[in-house]
């Protein structure tokens, strides 16, 4: 019993022993961190294109300079190695599809649904 415990102490002191592998680890976690932030910032600028398209007063060309941000956004994170290109390219494809596609035509939900209908009381 007392060899196990032994063993279970002495693996733990292994870990991380090397300069190396603390540097390496080191080193991932700073690319994590600066991953996660180039990801978010191209999640932001998809975000606010999206919002610049459906708002009734945006203009046209305050969207078409949305769209030319987040696209070098994504052109960035592909050349560093945050996303994979054909990943960039597919978002960009997307992206500028939602945008030509016309808006769909807004229909009340309680019109298509009957149940709707007979749940609503009129109110008091």
């Amino acid at each position: 019993m007392n060899d196990m415990a032994g063993t279970a102490t002495a693996a733990k002191k292994k870990t991380m022993r090397h300069a190396s592998a603390q540097k390496a680890a080191r080193q991932a976690e700073t690319r994590r961190l600066r991953n996660r932030s180039n990801k978010r910032a191209v999640r932001e600028a998809v975000r606010e294109t999206f919002a610049a398209a459906a708002a009734k007063g945006a203009s046209d060309a305050q969207t078409q300079t949305l769209l030319r941000d987040a696209s070098a956004l994504l052109d960035k994170a592909a050349r560093r190695g945050v996303i994979h290109w054909k990943a960039a390219a597919r978002r960009k494809s997307r992206l500028l599809a939602r945008l030509k596609a016309p808006a769909p035509a807004a229909t009340p939900v309680a019109a298509k649904t009957p149940a709707a209908k007979t749940q609503a009381a009129p109110a008091k």
